[in-house]
């Protein structure tokens, strides 16, 4: 695989990601039947807050994701930088869905991180 196949199996997982939050969050809409807003109902704002939150990092990470690859970084980089990205994501839906703090934690940080890396990595391909 060379960097862009890999950065591409990233940005597919994590738009898979984002619709099954989605969904989570339609399927209590239609349950509690609140067609806007929370209707007052604490999971569905959870629901919301957790694609909410995902739809906020994601998609910068992607774009981030893959002009790195663009601009030649390793297939094993991006791979390394895509699955912490993706498995952070994963455990801060699951920590924040279930109000488990130690895996929203850590799924922040391994989120920030890689996003962290990926600014350097394209300011640094962009002046070099």
């Amino acid at each position: 695989m060379n960097s862009t196949q890999v950065a591409s199996l990233y940005v597919g997982l994590n738009i898979a990601l984002l619709v099954v939050l989605a969904v989570r969050v339609m399927m209590h809409r239609r349950s509690a039947k609140v067609s806007v807003g929370d209707g007052g109902n604490d999971t569905l704002t959870l629901r919301i807050r957790t694609h909410g939150n995902a739809s906020e990092h994601v998609p910068a990470f992607m774009i981030g994701l893959f002009m790195t690859a663009v601009m030649g970084s390793s297939a094993m980089l991006v791979h390394v930088l895509g699955a912490s990205f993706t498995a952070g994501r994963l455990l801060h839906a699951a920590g924040l869905s279930a109000s488990v703090m130690a895996a929203r934690a850590l799924g922040m940080l391994l989120t920030w991180v890689p996003m962290l890396v990926i600014a350097g990595l394209l300011v640094w391909q962009g002046l070099f």
